[in-house]
């Protein structure tokens, strides 16, 4: 008689599971650090406020654009609390929203998988030194923002601005690392996005200043929405006013001509 072959047993096996889902997400990670004192100034939210005022990249849809303001940028899957809290950042080609449909209590990167196109830090004093580069990191201790932006996350423009001095600079990486552009008339190109990233001297929330703000691919100051909508009512006044003194040339001819404009109207 023929020996049996034993039935393997049968069991199911977890498939292996990707490390992104592993990983934690933005609800895991602290959005907040209690022992951070906070914006250091007024400054520090007015000027990231026109930033995203006007960055409109044209070719890009609205649904597509994040733009964010000292909001947690976690950047490292080996060291899941490190992060850096970059004054201003944009990225673009990915949803605005988390997941299309939540604000993001922070920015993951193993999640995102997208960096930041640009990354601008408003100069301090307790912060200028780092944010130029011109620190470095401890043993064992977290890379320096610099190095963050640089080598880890490649991030393709890095700009500072000092409102004290009133100085714009700006680094495109290169093979090299990091190299500072000349800035023609104070104006950074990002070829990517088709805009230009400039120093304007206005009047923004009622401050007079020096400000960075965005302008368009033929060298046009992006509007903001209030400046937008005063422009929509001086036009509106204009045309109002145009028809008013047509009428009332149309009147002084009739007039000359011995009409009597009320008997026209009647």
């Amino acid at each position: 008689m023929p020996q049996q072959t034993p039935e393997r047993p049968m069991y199911q096996t977890n498939p292996q599971q990707p490390p992104k889902s592993l990983l934690p997400t933005m609800y895991d990670l602290p959005s907040e650090d209690p022992e951070e004192p906070g914006l250091p100034d007024q400054f520090h939210i007015y000027q990231p406020r026109l930033l995203d005022e006007t960055f409109r990249p044209a070719n890009y849809p609205s649904e597509e654009i994040l733009t964010a303001t000292d909001l947690n940028l976690y950047y490292d899957f080996r060291h899941t609390q490190w992060y850096k809290r970059p004054d201003w950042f944009a990225v673009v080609g990915i949803p605005r929203l988390y997941n299309d449909e939540d604000l993001r209590l922070s920015y993951v990167i193993w999640q995102e998988e997208v960096a930041p196109l640009i990354v601008i830090e408003l100069l301090s004093p307790g912060t200028e030194k780092e944010d130029l580069g011109e620190t470095e990191s401890g043993k064992n201790q977290p890379p320096t923002k610099w190095e963050v932006y640089e080598q880890i996350l490649q991030i393709p423009y890095y700009v500072t601005y000092s409102r004290y001095t009133q100085q714009m600079q700006a680094f495109t990486l290169t093979q090299k690392g990091y190299q500072r552009l000349l800035l023609n008339n104070n104006s950074l190109w990002v070829q990517e996005i088709q805009m230009s990233l400039g120093l304007w001297e206005g009047t923004y929330e009622q401050i007079q200043g020096k400000w960075l703000r965005w302008q368009d691919e033929n060298g046009n100051w992006i509007l903001t929405p209030a400046e937008a909508e005063r422009q929509r009512a001086d036009l509106e006044q204009q045309r109002a006013d145009t028809e008013q003194q047509r009428a009332e040339r149309l009147e002084a001819r009739l007039k000359e001509l011995g009409i009597d404009p009320n008997e026209i109207n009647e």
